[in-house]
């Protein structure tokens, strides 16, 4: 069999797992309506996904090892069905969460098991390339599941069963039954079926980069379609969370070219930047600034940092991949559901506009902070740049 066809249908499996993801996110306010609940609980909601991402993460990152890399990126594509069907067969919030909760599930199966079988594929030695079409899958699964469902709603009208649920229930189990029939290239390995995560020397700033970035791409998925909601714009909110994640993918190509370092640093300005533009749209209501600092913190997280970040770890760690990239996601996750928790229970109090200040204030200086030392610790000694003068 050609590389490319198992490179591809392995890429087609991550994109479907990521596009359940974000596939109910413009029907947050309505299953919140159902249930009556505020910001606290969606945003709860929103990160129950990280619940059941994080223990997979840390307890099965090395899953794949032992029992293979195919089954497990099957099963993420049948809990990604089986979490949308929960939804439209008792459309609520309970339901939403547990939904989010059987989807991060998913996602911590796939991403690792995928990550290390694209590399495994393509060689060691072409590990950014496997990088990047795994960053370029899953991002475009990431944004567009949203897209999708904000399409099918816009022309179908108001429903709990939008065309793209359909969609995701046809693709899934034909793509689990194709995921088992992939050519096994990995051998698995006689080691515990319960393995922590790996988190290779020097790459804790992509880790620290990658929880930053992420938690800024939560608060434009899980906290500012509220806002819009709030201000008569919820029509856009699939677009915009779409925008968050697709205008990374299109940038990914540009940060290949670019050493991991370099690409991390430029995460780095873009991130706090573009929420800023994001936030004076919130605050201004003018959609066009939302728009563009969406597509600035897109360009950040799921270009610059994430390409770079994933790149990093699996040459870090070249024998033990699954878990490292295990590792990193432990940084990210934390990243893209404890501060949109927090910001969710702020708004409660404050309102969702005080909150996003207080989280935007929060993100510059936890950034200038972590810079700032990571350039000193990265910076030769000043004995030693006199010599090699």
């Amino acid at each position: 069999m050609s590389r490319i066809i198992p490179i591809s249908l392995l890429a087609l499996g991550l994109f479907t797992v990521t596009f359940a993801v974000n596939l109910q996110a413009p029907l947050y306010d309505a299953y919140a309506a159902e249930s009556d609940v505020g910001a606290t609980a969606v945003t709860v909601a929103f990160a129950a996904y990280v619940g059941g991402l994080m223990p997979t993460l840390l307890l099965l990152g090395g899953l794949s090892d032992r029992i293979g890399r195919r089954e497990p990126i099957a099963l993420a594509l049948i809990l990604g069905a089986v979490a949308t069907a929960l939804l439209v067969q008792v459309p609520s919030w309970t339901s939403l969460v547990i939904a989010r909760f059987l989807l991060g599930i998913g996602t911590g199966l796939a991403t690792t098991a995928g990550t290390a079988y694209m590399t495994e594929i393509l060689g060691s030695d072409r590990a950014k390339n496997a990088a990047l079409i795994v960053t370029s899958a899953t991002s475009l699964g990431f944004g567009g599941g949203a897209l999708a469902t904000g399409i099918s709603l816009a022309v179908q009208g108001p429903t709990f069963l939008p065309a793209s649920y359909i969609a995701l229930f046809v693709a899934a189990p034909i793509l689990a039954v194709i995921a088992l029939g992939l050519p096994r290239i990995d051998r698995p390995k006689p080691v515990s079926l319960l393995r922590l995560p790996v988190f290779p020397t020097g790459t804790w700033v992509f880790g620290v980069a990658m929880a930053l970035a992420w938690s800024t791409t939560g608060m434009t998925i899980a906290v500012v379609p509220l806002e819009l909601a709030a201000n008569n714009l919820g029509g856009w909110t699939g677009f915009v969370i779409f925008l968050a994640i697709f205008v990374g993918f299109l940038c990914q190509p540009i940060s290949r070219r670019m050493t991991n370092e370099r690409a991390l640093g430029l995460g780095f300005v873009l991130v706090p930047f573009g929420f800023l533009v994001l936030l004076a749209g919130v605050w201004l209501k003018v959609l066009a600034f939302v728009l563009i600092g969406t597509c600035i913190t897109s360009a950040a997280s799921y270009g610059f940092t994430y390409l770079a970040s994933l790149a990093e770890v699996s040459l870090g760690a070249p024998d033990d991949r699954a878990r490292a990239t295990a590792g990193l996601f432990v940084y990210a996750y934390f990243g893209f559901s404890l501060p949109v928790i927090a910001s969710g229970a702020l708004a409660d109090i404050l309102g969702l506009l005080s909150a996003m200040i207080v989280f935007a204030s929060v993100q510059m200086a936890i950034t200038a902070i972590i810079v700032i030392f990571w350039k000193k610790r990265s910076a030769p000694p000043f004995r030693d740049s006199i010599h090699a003068s």
